[in-house]
């Protein structure tokens, strides 16, 4: 067909069938790009605060940006300690070392020890990457039941659901150099949920978390700097922010008397 011919065609079209022609093109491109933003949520699956069998960002996260006016330290364990399940040790003055990654079924180790040498613990003491965020909750919760304190030691490790944990102590330390860190809520497994099954997941999971903290007494900017921050990357909180967010409840100064 020659162009001149296709133009008088055009011509002889009235505006109001050019307009549905447009409307329909735009809405063909607007379900393809639903479907493709759809598969990509779903595939995504960012549900909740890692699994075992996703391991947790270490430090540096790629592409975490460090305020240069508050530099981060480096976490004294190796990440081989940080990796390996959850473990419980009861050390002396009453403080028990929660370390390692908060693997499913941490939370019935943690009650066990609790039940069965809860009358010596006074602290537990954390160094941990992060996990289960149903986990963490439970040992959270439990902490709080057995009005214990928190604590994270100068060079230590709290991140991802860490602070979770952290936040259930009647009292809260952070030393100087803790590295406590948070970021979105993301799934470890491999399964692949549907996109309203991710949506729902997802919002089901902040709100656990989120009316957590709040019974917890933690102020809300802790929790929305979480929401804003990728699952590969970490906020790293300042001992300003710990203290201003409630996350912790003593001076550095006084935390370390506490040692």
């Amino acid at each position: 067909m020659k162009i001149d011919e296709t133009i008088g065609r055009l011509k002889r079209l009235d505006d109001g069938a050019l307009m549905r022609a447009m409307f329909l093109s735009l809405l063909s491109l607007t379900v393809i790009f639903l479907i493709v933003d759809v598969h990509e949520i779903a595939t995504k699956s960012q549900l909740s605060i890692a699994a075992p069998s996703r391991a947790p960002p270490f430090l540096p996260p790629a592409g975490t940006t460090v305020d240069p006016n508050r530099p981060t330290a480096t976490p004294a364990s190796p990440i081989e300690d940080l990796t390996k399940a959850m473990t419980f040790n009861l050390g002396p003055g009453g403080s028990m070392l929660a370390e390692g990654t908060i693997d499913l079924g941490a939370a019935l180790r943690f009650a066990r020890e609790i039940e069965q040498r809860g009358e010596y613990v006074r602290t537990v003491e954390l160094n941990s990457p992060g996990g289960s965020v149903d986990d963490a909750l439970a040992i959270s919760k439990l902490i709080r039941e057995k009005r214990l304190n928190t604590k994270v030691a100068s060079r230590a490790l709290c991140a991802s659901s860490c602070p979770v944990i952290l936040s259930g102590g009647i009292e809260r330390f952070a030393e100087t150099d803790a590295v406590v860190g948070v970021h979105q809520l993301f799934s470890g497994t491999d399964d692949r949920p549907t996109a309203e099954e991710a949506m729902a997941s997802a919002q089901s999971a902040t709100a656990r978390v989120a009316r957590h903290l709040d019974a917890m007494g933690i102020a809300a900017g802790l929790w929305f700097h979480a929401l804003e921050t990728p699952s590969d990357h970490l906020y790293y909180l300042t001992a300003q922010e710990m203290a201003e967010f409630r996350l912790t409840t003593k001076a550095l100064a006084s935390a370390k008397k506490n040692k």
